[in-house]
């Protein structure tokens, strides 16, 4: 079988996968988020954490949960960090040094897991489990949330009430994150992951020397780390590790974990609006995106010129061989346009096309389908500045889900759509223009240009991708990339949550003739050309100084 057609396959084959999940997936979630009735664990847990579950909150009062939370999972997650060296099961080694243990907790709680350091090397099987595989849950459950509130904007009228966030955090966790995940630990286990606590032990000779390996919990943080699209892996080489990743039906399968929760809320988007059909035009913007860029992904690499390619079969240096190019391109993009970042494949290594649309994926907002509901709320910010833009065109104001989009709304959209390439721009400028970040670059030119524009871009975007050959640990980027993760995570948030309480404060607006139907197919070809033009116009100039020059210059 060729290289080709393998890839082909793998494609369809997770399609399909993808397809006959989405149903029952999104109804079961639109039921968990819908429901009054509350669990017995989570009784427990509402009860420990002093929360009452069933107060309603107005947007201001659900942002400060979403906050607290953080802020309180950010000084847990150091501390843990920094008093390693004094815990049990620490493998022996020391505590983290301030500035990465910052680093670290500001990546695992905003959901980005960019890691500055090696995971077997430094990383004990407390804070792995106890600290990073907790926060694995916990942070993607607060981007489902935040998703849920600004869907309930739109289903709700005359109240500013968007549901609980303590609820909503603990519904998620329980009732859709947790079990998935040990079904998919057991998935994976079965493939050949490792699952065990084991110490550091030697293993044959390497380099005249022995070689030191040692075990965790590794699938089941793996399985977190997909589904979540968190992305932080047990090992530096992250899903390219065979104890992570063992094989291509167990990469296949890791890419179905990435992508299954964020395309299935498109049809818990649809359920609780009451308008299945606007689920089906948000999920075919996002295919259509995922697709293209695959299919693009994949050219790129297996048909770049040059007789090495031709004889590897195409571009193979930095990618596994047991995953192919057709694997590494799947995984690739998918995990660049969610907010994942896990990588199986060195993207540092691809064409310098390939490496551009990794980075791309990431600049359109990652919503295609975008990470576990920051995907979801994302692309509906998107279809607010499409509606608005049709609404200039015809000279009528601009409606959505029988919601006006006024000055207000659609202030809330501009001020989202501009935090993070803002955030982006101003640190890589900085960046290139002092002395010393420079230093930690491996190449010059263009590539090492696009090493710290991917590096602020994976970091504000949330995603925790690496470029690779740029030397992250260090103060200057430990603390700017910490900081870009953070506001790139919670200031859209307040946007988001101020959005939705200015819609469920309004009235339902009856449907006429002038009404845009935002159901069909013309205006999912309108969503995804503003995607396209919105990030065109905004990152062309930084891309054309670094991937697209390098691959031009091929």
């Amino acid at each position: 079988m060729s290289p080709v057609l393998a890839g082909i396959l793998q494609l369809l084959a997770l399609i399909v996968a993808l397809g006959l999940s989405y149903r029952p997936l999104g109804d079961h979630m639109a039921k968990v988020y819908s429901s009054d009735r509350h669990l017995r664990p989570e009784k427990w847990i509402y009860k420990a954490i002093g929360a009452d579950p069933d107060t309603q909150m107005r947007w201001p009062a659900y942002l400060r949960g979403v906050l607290a939370f953080s802020v309180v999972s950010v000084l847990f997650l150091y501390l843990l960090q920094r008093v390693q060296g004094s815990l049990p099961g620490s493998l022996g080694f020391v505590s983290i040094d301030p500035d990465q243990a910052f680093n670290t907790a500001a990546s695992f709680v905003a959901n980005t897991n960019w890691q500055s350091y090696y995971g077997e090397q430094a990383m004990g099987h407390v804070v792995q489990t106890g600290g990073l595989a907790v926060q694995n849950f916990v942070s993607a459950a607060v981007g489902i949330a935040v998703a849920v509130a600004l869907v309930r904007g739109f289903a709700r009228s005359r109240t500013g009430e968007l549901g609980n966030f303590w609820a909503d955090l603990v519904r998620g966790t329980v009732r859709v994150l947790l079990p998935i995940s040990v079904v998919g630990a057991l998935v994976l286990v079965a493939c050949g992951a490792i699952q065990n606590f084991a110490g550091i032990h030697e293993v044959g000779q390497f380099m005249g020397g022995t070689q030191q390996w040692n075990g965790g919990a590794v699938a089941s943080q793996e399985v977190i780390k997909e589904l979540g699209t968190n992305g932080g892996g047990y090992f530096n080489a992250n899903s390219a590790h065979p104890f992570e990743n063992p094989n291509g039906l167990s990469n296949l399968f890791e890419i179905y974990l990435i992508l299954v929760i964020p395309f299935a809320l498109t049809r818990t988007f649809g359920r609780m609006v009451g308008s299945i059909r606007q689920g089906y035009a948000i999920l075919a913007t996002m295919a259509t995106i995922w697709v293209g860029f695959v299919a693009l992904m994949m050219w790129t690499e297996f048909a770049h010129p040059g007789p090495a390619f031709d004889l590897a079969g195409g571009a193979m240096e930095g990618k596994e061989t047991r995953f192919g190019i057709g694997g590494s391109s799947i995984f690739a993009v998918t995990t660049t346009l969610t907010s994942t970042g896990a990588v199986n494949s060195f993207h540092s290594s691809y064409t310098g096309f390939g490496g551009g649309i990794t980075m791309l994926g990431m600049q359109l907002g990652e919503i295609a389908p975008g990470g576990v509901g920051s995907g979801l709320y994302g692309m509906l910010i998107m279809a607010i500045i499409a509606v608005f833009i049709a609404g200039l065109m015809v000279g009528r104001t601009p409606e959505y889900l029988g919601k006006k989009i006024g000055t207000r709304e659609i202030k809330y959209a501009a001020c989202y759509i501009l935090v993070t390439p803002a955030l982006v721009l101003i640190f890589t400028a900085l960046a290139m223009a002092l002395p010393t970040p420079a230093h930690s670059m491996t190449n010059s030119g263009a590539h090492g240009f696009s090493e710290i524009l991917y590096a602020y871009t994976s970091g504000a975007n949330n995603n925790g991708s690496a470029f690779a050959g740029l030397n992250a640990d260090t103060q200057w980027f430990n603390t700017t990339i910490g900081i870009a993760m953070l506001l790139g995570r919670f200031l859209p948030m307040v946007f988001v949550l101020a959005l939705a309480g200015s819609l469920a404060e309004q009235a339902p607006v009856p449907e006429t003739a002038g009404t845009l139907r935002t159901e069909k197919p013309l205006f999912t070809g309108l969503l995804v050309g503003t995607i396209v033009i919105i990030t065109g116009l905004t990152y062309f100039p930084a891309l054309a100084l670094g991937p697209l020059a390098e691959g031009l210059a091929a």
